[in-house]
């Protein structure tokens, strides 16, 4: 909500509001906001990672609470919590440890417990220098794993499904390393791109400060304005993550 001196205003949740009319609600707890925030608290939540989730149950599970109790009180399957719970089965510590504060999802874990330990901390390390946690990259990585790489349960299991070829396999290593060029190539300007946006960011707050700037802005470049104040709401520029070497 945003606040004002005689009326507050809804700012998110309208058909939460709405189900509150139908069932003949009057009056509901919420939250007023005593300033105008330019986004919504969803923006900000913090997922929690895999890894993490998976701790917290295997915690849980630790200390005598079942599965159909976290089940109930976290709205999912048992087969579900029983799958998080085993997420980290066959998967190297080290890779466990890389991975721990990823967005990796369940199925990346899959593919990695298709490698050897070495190629699972060989991956996640390559996963880490991309930014990359997806299925997707996951899979590429794992046909270019070579046989002796593979876990043994996989070594000679095709499952119907093709094996890439060498000219593939090369292919996405070509890929690979020319993503890897353009990363470098970022970094080596980002230092200078940060302070230029740090300067011009402190010099859009100063003309925000004026409020004949600001009224001139509304009147005339109201697009101007919002983009403007976009720019003197940033708080941080995220780091470049380093590449791994090739």
């Amino acid at each position: 909500m945003g606040y004002s001196p005689d009326v507050e205003v809804l700012g998110e949740d309208e058909e939460r509001l709405e189900a509150l009319k139908e069932l003949g609600i009057a009056e509901v707890e919420c939250l007023l906001a005593s300033d105008d925030d330019t986004y919504t608290y969803n923006k900000r939540v913090n997922r929690i990672p895999p890894i993490q989730e998976h701790r917290m149950i295997a915690r849980a599970m630790d200390r005598g609470v079942s599965s159909a109790d976290i089940a109930a009180a976290l709205n999912l399957q048992v087969e579900s919590v029983l799958r998080r719970f085993r997420l980290l089965e066959g998967i190297s510590p080290e890779a466990a440890e890389m991975l721990k504060d990823t967005p990796c999802s369940m199925k990346v874990f899959d593919i990695l417990r298709q490698m050897t330990a070495v190629r699972q901390i060989e991956a996640a390390d390559l996963m880490i220098g991309q930014n990359n946690f997806t299925v997707m990259f996951a899979r590429a990585l794992r046909a270019a794993t070579s046989e002796n790489q593979l876990a043994a349960t996989k070594r000679g299991k095709g499952g119907g499904k093709p094996t890439p070829s060498g000219q593939q396999i090369a292919r996405m290593e070509r890929e690979l390393a020319a993503l890897q060029t353009q990363v470098k190539s970022v970094e080596e300007t980002y230092g200078i791109d940060n302070l230029h946006l740090t300067v011009a960011r402190g010099y859009v707050a100063k003309l925000l400060a004026n409020n004949r700037v600001v009224r001139w802005l509304a009147t005339h470049q109201q697009d101007y304005l919002s983009e403007f104040q976009k720019i003197a709401e940033i708080d941080t520029l995220g780091p470049i993550a380093e590449t791994p070497s090739a």
